[in-house]
């Protein structure tokens, strides 16, 4: 599928001020101002990201009110009971709240509730859990803004909740102690992208503060933190560009046992990233919950010893080699039964299911096929007596408000702009499979139904070089409204070199007729014809570093290869 190439919009005047304030390289004040920073100390706070920068946690609405009960629970030492969801933002949520209480409070436990037992967010069953259990404080992290009815459901059993949550919240708030939610209409905390393990640091920041804790114990689990904002693709702005930052230089030097577990275990040689932490640490802590119980993560980051981490690390990557044969088989099996489909390629939305598929992986599936079709995707199979799904979206469509417009052929459902989830019963399948096709027929536009590349900007081949291959490192940690910037190069050819690698990928040996360089492209195979035809082409790409036989070189990461267009 042809991508569309948008080259982004830069102002030329704003660009020359912030170089010769700044002293830096063009290409560097370009990159910069299209992420918004236009002066000395916006620069300074980017490059340079300060915990001391980090807002008062006294700034979100209730943390008095969350601090004030914690406080009396200790004091009065009543049992708590931390509870967070099974993915990787609400286990490391967990384990980072836990660490921190414990030293302070023995009476102190947790709970993760089982993905396919449960659901997601807070249970019956775990409620029914803390009272057996005499528990009178649970402290819900990264979920609970949606769960009015169970929270009423404690106060009857004489428990209270805090909840700690970064989704967006109905109208109707449940009945807690505490709500801390920076997305709350009223309230005033300036940062509103933490996500869920980012708000329950914020109530230990707190709690060190009133408790007059000197030692920052708040601050030693960062690169937890940093795994779950790497997890959760929130934005890396403001504070979590700070706390990704710390957490990521934590992770390189003195990594909490769990992460050196899981790094070691997957014979990792460089240093930490954060797309390192996306798809290698991330996707094994995730396994915990998607094949089996997720409490064994948390497990693994409250180890005190490597051997007991080594221990709970094995098994992730266990869970995780069950979860990638999983997830490849259904993903084939998808792919065949769409190919099938005579109408497929007329079609705006992907609805399949499969009655035997594995629950914890048709999210995976879900992107896998959007990636394919590129178009609103739905993924379903049985759960139980009722059938559940996930469902992910293409860029600017919104896909919380499509599967709302089918809410009448649901039994419940939620999620945000890209990504959601939903349960039905099976007599209502193809019901919601065509309402599902029809809205967005209706609403998506021409343009989103082509994937887009954003290319930051056009260099020429002797602009590549390791100068600026380090220009583009000051810039890190990358993510969302900062990811890694994509070059244009224009009106080169292949030197004759370039090859087809593994079937699907090209080794790429480009010229200008003056420089050459190397690249690799991953899954592009079916535009080496291109590279055959002894014409000139364009390619997006962003700078990566090859690390080969213990040789460092620098080389083009291309994104898309098209037929040279003119400027």
């Amino acid at each position: 599928m042809e991508k569309r190439w948008i080259i982004k919009s830069v102002d030329q005047e704003k660009v020359n001020a912030l170089q010769e304030t700044l002293q830096v390289h063009q290409a560097l004040s370009t990159l910069l101002l299209q992420r918004g920073i236009e002066d000395f100390e916006q620069a300074r706070a980017y490059f340079r990201p300060r915990l001391e920068d980090l807002h008062s946690p006294w700034l979100f609405k209730d943390m008095d009110k969350a601090v004030n009960r914690i406080e009396k629970a200790i004091t009065h030492q009543e049992k708590i009971l931390i509870y967070g969801d099974y993915d990787v933002d609400g286990t490391t949520a967990v384990a980072i709240f836990y660490l921190f209480l414990r030293p302070l409070h023995p009476k102190v436990s947790y709970y993760i509730p089982h993905r396919y037992k449960e659901g997601y967010g807070i249970s019956k069953a775990g409620i029914d859990y803390a009272a057996e259990n005499g528990i009178k404080l649970i402290i819900s992290l990264d979920c609970g803004i949606k769960s009015v009815d169970l929270v009423f459901y404690a106060k009857s059993l004489g428990i209270d909740f805090i909840i700690c949550d970064h989704h967006l919240p109905d109208p109707e708030l449940p009945a807690a102690i505490a709500i801390l939610n920076a997305k709350q209409p009223d309230c005033p905390y300036p940062y509103k992208e933490l996500c869920g393990c980012g708000v329950g640091f914020k109530l230990m920041c707190a709690l060190e503060e009133k408790l007059q804790i000197t030692d920052k114990r708040a601050f030693e689990q960062l690169d937890l933190l940093a795994t779950a904002i790497a997890a959760d693709i929130v934005p890396l702005t403001g504070e979590n560009r700070i706390l990704a930052f710390h957490g990521l230089r934590k992770a390189n030097n003195n990594p909490n046992p769990g992460i050196a577990a899981l790094w070691e275990g997957s014979n990792l040689k460089q240093k930490l990233d954060m797309q390192k932490l996306v798809f290698i640490i991330a996707p094994r802590i995730n396994a915990a919950g998607r094949m089996d119980e997720a409490g064994k993560a948390v497990e693994l980051f409250i180890a005190n010893d490597k051997s007991a981490a080594l221990h709970f690390a094995s098994q992730l990557h266990s869970d995780n080699s069950d979860r990638r044969e999983a997830d490849r088989l259904i993903t084939q099996e998808a792919l065949e039964m769409l190919a099938s489909d005579a109408n497929i390629r007329n079609k705006n939305a992907t609805v399949v299911y499969q009655p035997h598929w594995h629950k914890g992986v048709v999210g995976i599936v879900a992107s896998r096929l959007t990636h394919h079709y590129y178009r609103p995707t739905v993924v379903l199979t049985k759960s139980g007596d009722i059938v559940a799904g996930s469902a992910r979206s293409v860029i600017g469509f919104n896909l919380y408000e499509a599967i709302h417009a089918c809410k009448e052929h649901l039994l419940g459902y939620g999620g945000h702009f890209a990504a959601a989830g939903m349960t039905l019963e099976e007599k209502n399948v193809h019901a919601f499979a065509a309402a599902f096709e029809q809205i967005v027929a209706d609403t998506i536009l021409p343009e989103q139904k082509v994937p887009l590349i954003e290319i930051d900007l056009e260099i020429g081949m002797q602009e590549i070089n390791w100068n600026l291959y380090k220009l583009i490192g000051q810039m890190e940690p990358f993510g969302p409204d900062n990811f890694r910037p994509v070059f244009l190069l224009r009106r080169v050819w292949n030197t004759g070199y370039s090859k087809i690698v593994k079937d699907e990928h090209i080794r790429f040996s480009i010229t200008d007729g003056q420089h050459t360089f190397n690249g690799i492209g991953f899954g592009l195979a079916k535009k080496f014809n291109l590279l055959l035809q002894q014409q000139f082409i364009d390619l997006a790409f962003t700078l990566d570093e090859n690390d080969f036989n213990h040789q460092r070189t620098l080389q083009m990461r291309v994104i898309d290869i098209r037929k040279h267009l003119p400027s």
